[in-house]
């Protein structure tokens, strides 16, 4: 995840959870965001103090301090990296004209550092270059059997093509919908939201094609095709063919009318066999909202217990769907019921892949979803920093290239970077997200990245899909009334843990990298980061405190670049 949060709605429930509450929160919520180590070798070595190579030289290839003074840099970036807030931090800086050339500022721009979720800024690109932005999924279901009038002697297929949302985001425009902290980290901080779209749209309208093809019974079944590619355990969350609500279910708890009355829950997307109950009571206003959820081991009995606070906003909690082809089966039969399509199959139980044929070939179609181009999923995956999106991005290459197997994307993206003029050499990856240990990237891969599509027919669609200061995303709160705001266009990125050892938060990296607004069309391309860090104590606000640190950084470049100063 990245490091954008309600920051009011974060406060307001950290003083009123309690201890308990908030150590399981930091040990367990924040560790889901990215569990790394706190830094590399190389990154944990700190400075004394940041230093600046001369504005307009090329970066050395060791990008080692002393090039310059730090008076280079704009004295108010200076003072946030000379904070005793970072003793034993290191800062990255890299700033560049991506026209020219020209280096504006440089701190160790060849240094590795841990990039957080700015290393979805890899794996999305070579995906968006190698599918295309205008590229849509297309996922048929296919009669498996002999028509007999309105009847189906046989099975319908469901071929899962990789649809990041399967219509359960898509606005009336044809738009993906997001928040600005989305569901999938409900369960790590509060204040996240839902959007209104119904998770399960693009399965409804698959059934009423079907319907409108003319079936209204299926003497057989229905099957998910999910061999489009083999799960991949490394990458977490696990990608899979077929996704329906990011995988997850959705549970909203709003307090009741009184202390002590049950709260009210209602959930989605609501498909057999899972079932959810609760327990959770409301407590008095000002006393801690800490709801637990709990499973049974196959995922489809979910409860919730514990409190919340009369008078306050409804809680959102998710649980993982642990098997979304037999998910996706049940709910396809569901809706097919609702649209007037009667399959005779028993609705809930395993997904029997194995009696799908080898080939479609000759098979009539009798539906199809079609997806909002893949450059709207790049703009969710990287507004809200969408982890299952990330990695998907990995297996899609994979797919492309003809493999079953996701790890053969990163071969897909190596050629793109070097079609692209990265030197992947400074970029080290095993996931698409920026959540696993050895992930790391330099600040020059990172501005050769974004060089590459500031020169590209998509540079504009590609930078506002990234979060701008003070206006949507992971960065809508930050900056909100600066002269900045609305003129810096980036990805952000975190890696938090708990360091229990001091019973605080171990920020191995807060990074932000993208575009600042120069005016007149013109834009610099920039890396900021620091590794190293630490909070005081165990509240989430303390990483808050290290990313408007950062957001403030890109606003004063973006300041100085506007001015033609740096």
């Amino acid at each position: 995840m990245n490091w954008k949060l309600p920051r009011r709605t974060v406060r307001t429930a950290a003083r009123g959870e309690s201890f308990g509450s908030l150590r399981r929160r930091a040990a367990a919520g924040c560790c889901a965001l990215l569990l790394l180590a706190l830094a590399s070798g190389e990154a944990a070595r700190a400075a004394s103090s940041p230093e600046a190579l001369t504005p307009g030289a090329a970066a050395p290839a060791a990008s080692s301090p002393g090039g310059g003074g730090s008076d280079r840099l704009d004295p108010r970036i200076t003072e946030i990296m000379r904070k005793p807030d970072y003793p034993n931090a290191q800062w990255g800086l890299l700033q560049q004209d991506p026209d020219s050339g020209r280096v504006v500022h440089s701190r160790f721009a060849e240094q590795f550092f841990i990039p957080g979720s700015v290393a979805k800024l890899f794996g999305t690109s070579g995906a968006w270059n190698t599918l295309g932005g205008d590229h849509r999924f297309r996922t048929p279901v296919y009669a498996l059997g002999e028509r007999r009038g309105s009847t189906l002697d046989g099975s319908l297929g469901l071929v899962a093509q990789g649809d990041l949302t399967m219509g359960g985001r898509t606005r009336p425009d044809g738009t993906v919908d997001y928040t600005d902290l989305d569901h999938t980290y409900a369960n790590d901080f509060p204040g996240a939201t839902l959007t209104p779209e119904n998770p399960l749209a693009g399965i409804d309208k698959i059934a009423q094609q079907v319907r409108r093809s003319g079936i209204t019974r299926v003497d057989g079944n229905v099957i998910v095709d999910d061999r489009l590619f083999r799960p991949e355990p490394v990458f977490i969350p696990v990608p899979t063919p077929l996704v329906i609500n990011d995988n997850l279910i959705d549970l909203l708890t709003t307090p009741g009318a009184r202390p002590g009355a049950p709260a009210q829950l209602d959930w989605r997307p609501k498909v057999a066999p899972y079932r959810v109950t609760s327990t959770v009571r409301t407590v008095a206003a000002g006393q801690p909202t800490d709801i637990e959820v709990t499973t049974s081991d196959n995922g489809t009995r979910i409860r919730l217990s514990g409190t919340i606070a009369a008078g306050s906003e409804p809680a959102l909690k998710v649980s993982p769907i642990t098997d979304p082809s037999a998910f996706g089966r049940t709910a396809l039969i569901e809706a097919l019921g609702r649209a007037g399509v009667k399959v005779t199959a028993k609705p809930t139980g395993a997904n029997p892949v194995g009696q799908l044929p080898g080939s479609y070939a000759g098979r009539p179609r009798v539906a199809q979803y079609t997806s909002p181009p893949f450059a709207q999923y790049a703009k969710l995956i990287f507004k809200v920093s969408h982890n299952l999106g990330g990695n998907l991005a990995i297996c899609l290459m994979a797919v492309a290239a003809g493999s079953k197997d996701c790890m053969d994307g990163f071969p897909v993206l190596a050629d793109f970077l070097d079609r692209a003029g990265v030197d992947r050499k400074q970029v080290q990856l095993l996931d698409g997200r920026g959540g696993n240990p050895v992930d790391r990237t330099t600040p020059k891969a990172v501005v050769q990245l974004l060089t590459y599509w500031q020169h590209t027919p998509e540079a504009k669609r590609f930078r506002n899909a990234l979060p701008i200061l003070g206006v949507d995303g992971l960065l809508a709160e930050n900056c909100t009334d600066c002269p900045a705001r609305g003129k810096v266009f980036a990805k952000t990125g975190a890696a938090v843990g708990l360091d229990a050892l001091n019973n605080r938060l171990a920020v191995g990296a807060i990074t932000i990298a993208g575009y600042l607004d120069k005016g007149n069309g013109r834009f610099d391309a920039f890396f900021a980061g620091v590794n190293g860090a630490s909070t005081p104590d165990t509240d989430v606000n303390g990483v808050l405190d290290i990313a408007d640190d950062l957001a403030m950084i890109s606003a004063y470049l973006q300041e100085d670049a506007a001015r033609g100063e740096g």
